[in-house]
């Protein structure tokens, strides 16, 4: 499948869309718009290339993550996946906004259908396998799409870098294990889309990452 991504918000989030071409079908990943500029670039996409989209998905539900969730269900009305180990942090998403002066503009989000580990997502004709990756938060997730050969790790793993643990239900050592025993057991030459920042691979971070 391909990937398309959007860089939004205050936080720097990458939102990503993943589509299938021969059906056009897509998934938005980690809605982070805000803005009203950025609902609209979402539009505009997703008009001018004929998608609908079937799903949404979370990798995690901190708040610059989930921040669009609510303008994509309302505006497609596709249903928000996510791990269940998360939802807590989708019904407090009003006082995580505040800690960023942001309370005005979230409400929380309900997750409605619970992801598993190993578990297929199928797009179109093609497929994200869920890669269970806690240590950032509890029910942090990856999504893998092998015949793509990339995975979009949210904030657990990063060029050069791995995500905080010092947020509620973060761990190191939970993180470090995941990545250790999820992440660098793709192939190398899998394409990282992190959830900040620039896209990586596998093997650099095998090779380089001083975190791990």
């Amino acid at each position: 499948m391909n990937i398309v991504k959007f860089a939004f918000s205050l936080f720097g989030i990458n939102t990503y869309v993943v589509v299938d071409p021969a059906t056009k079908k897509c998934a938005v990943i980690d809605p982070g718009m805000m803005e009203k500029e950025e609902e609209d670039a979402m539009v505009r996409f997703i008009e001018r290339n004929g998608l609908e989209i079937t799903h949404i998905i979370n990798t995690h539900l901190h708040v610059d993550h989930a921040v669009g969730v609510k303008f994509v269900k309302e505006k497609w009305g596709a249903p928000l996946l996510a791990h269940k180990a998360d939802e807590p942090l989708g019904e407090r998403l009003l006082q995580q906004a505040r800690m960023f002066g942001l309370g005005a503009m979230v409400e929380p989000v309900t997750i409605d259908s619970y992801l598993k580990d190993n578990e297929i997502i199928n797009i179109g004709e093609g497929e994200l396998k869920v890669l269970c990756v806690p240590g950032h938060s509890p029910g942090s997730i990856a999504l893998y799409d092998k015949e793509g050969g990339y995975v979009i790790t949210g904030d657990a793993l990063f060029a050069g870098s791995v995500g905080r643990t010092d947020l509620e239900g973060g761990d190191t050592a939970t993180l470090l294990r995941s990545i250790r025993e999820k992440l660098m057991a793709l192939p190398d030459s899998t394409a990282v889309y992190p959830g900040h920042g620039p896209a990586t691979t596998i093997g650099r971070e095998k090779a380089s990452n001083p975190f791990l």
